[in-house]
């Protein structure tokens, strides 16, 4: 829906709304936003609302910490979850520099630059499809969670052995009222696993709506008493979570992945961007795949995809192009979780397909059978390569990969490695449960 400062100044006040958050997101992928009355509502929407950026991992320095938020006057919506009477609103915003130029660490901004490219190269919109899983667990008697789901429930089942069905249909209930056009709700394959569809969108709206349907995942379910977490991998021996990324590119209204005198009615392009993804998608795993945990899902034998192959039907490829055709054409890259920071995901995506269409790249031939049966050998003759496997080696793919350090450009990515890096000697020097119970006896 397209606001203007007038209407929004105007709905605030009829609306009996009494809080606006003013949203942002930092690298890592951390939703943050600074409250304000709505007295200051007409400060806000002329870009007035100053906040201290280092106070935010990975922004800026303490001797250059005034930053604005300029709100996209089109992202305001209500709460629905929030009381009737002193309604609470939200605006995402981009961050700017105090001489009116946009700040460089923003994520939104990464990606804005990141779209730019693709409209400097003839494409008016690149269209995104998320589909992002979360588990619901109860919590102790503190509030706290736990791994237990009280779920006996597996793959699309139903209530009564779906006991997350109720908080499922109240957040698909509030996104609809926020302006989500709900496209399916299911239990997924592990005990207290779910998946919500939203229907594509372009890529920006489409990251500012991951970030809202996390919010009120999890804001719902705990209302309800249960924890949501969309970490990757949180019970050892069931599927993790993922969030499976389809893309389209189209110029003049026209869906450019689709040919149908093409192979597979796949056009050339559509094969460069996915040689392109190929190409990259090692480099991008820290962006995809942000966290330590996130390599305990990409093992073989849990659905989820860890060796670089396509194909147009096989589910254990990297990438798989669904069947639908026509302007319903996508690539869809599975190897993403839902802990990324999704304008960053987007961004890289998106860089790397464009890349593999500059340069004509094309993809190795399609791979039709069980990725996952095959042996070292099998993968090795198939010429199949395999993602990082763990958060050290994807730091460094991407510290070699040129195109996507340029993507996030030199601040987000030099903070943001730094940061994973920490991460992972914050893990690395950890002694964890599993070695106690294996050594603490034998040695």
């Amino acid at each position: 829906m397209s606001y203007t400062k007038e209407d929004i100044i105007r709905k605030v006040k009829e609306e009996d709304i009494e809080f606006i958050r003013l949203q942002f997101t930092d690298i890592f992928g951390q939703l943050k936003n600074v409250a304000i009355t709505a007295s200051q509502i007409e400060k806000a929407v002329n870009n007035q609302i100053m906040f201290d950026g280092s106070s935010i991992e990975g922004f800026v320095r303490i001797d250059e910490s005034d930053q604005y938020l300029y709100p996209d006057l089109d992202s305001f919506a209500v709460f629905p979850w929030r009381p009737s009477h002193g309604k609470v609103a939200r605006l995402i915003c981009d961050v700017y520099n105090p001489d009116g130029t946009p700040f460089v660490g923003d994520p939104r901004n990464v990606l804005k630059r990141a779209l730019k490219k693709a409209a400097d190269m003839g494409y008016d919109a690149f269209n995104v499809g998320p589909e992002a899983e979360f588990f619901l667990f109860q919590t102790d008697d503190e509030g706290k969670p736990t791994i237990k789901t009280n779920d006996e429930a597996g793959y699309f089942d139903l209530g009564p052995l779906d006991h997350g069905e109720g908080t499922r249909r109240e957040i698909c209930m509030a996104l609809e009222q926020m302006g989500f056009e709900i496209e399916a709700s299911h239990h997924e394959v592990a005990q207290g696993q779910h998946e919500i569809d939203f229907k594509y969108a372009d890529a920006l709206h489409t990251a500012d709506n991951i970030m809202t349907f996390k919010l009120a995942v999890k804001t719902l379910a705990q209302k309800n008493g249960l924890h949501a977490t969309f970490m990757p991998k949180p019970i050892f021996g069931i599927n993790g979570s993922g969030m499976h990324t389809n893309m389209s590119l189209f110029k003049n209204g026209r869906n450019v992945f689709y040919d149908p005198d093409g192979e597979k009615g796949l056009s050339k392009e559509a094969y460069s961007f996915i040689a392109g993804l190929l190409a990259h998608v090692k480099g991008m795993a820290a962006v995809t795949n942000p966290l330590v945990n996130s390599y305990k899902r990409l093992v073989p034998g849990y659905e989820a995809p860890c060796y670089l192959a396509w194909s147009a039907s096989n589910r254990s490829a990297l990438i798989r192009i669904p069947a639908a055709r026509g302007q319903a054409t996508r690539v869809e890259l599975r190897s993403p979780d839902p802990a990324c920071n999704p304008y960053l995901e987007l961004a890289v995506c998106l860089a790397a397909g464009l890349d593999g269409i500059e340069k004509g790249m094309t993809p190795p031939a399609e791979v039709t059978e069980n990725i996952f049966a095959m042996d070292d050998a099998a993968r090795k003759a198939h010429g199949i390569d395999a993602l990082p496997g763990s958060l050290d080696e994807a730091i460094a793919a991407l510290e070699a990969d040129q195109l996507i350090l340029d993507t996030l450009g030199d601040h987000v990515a030099a903070n943001y490695i730094e940061g994973k890096k920490k991460e992972w000697d914050e893990f690395r020097t950890r002694v964890s449960s599993w070695e106690r119970e294996k050594y603490i006896i034998n040695y």
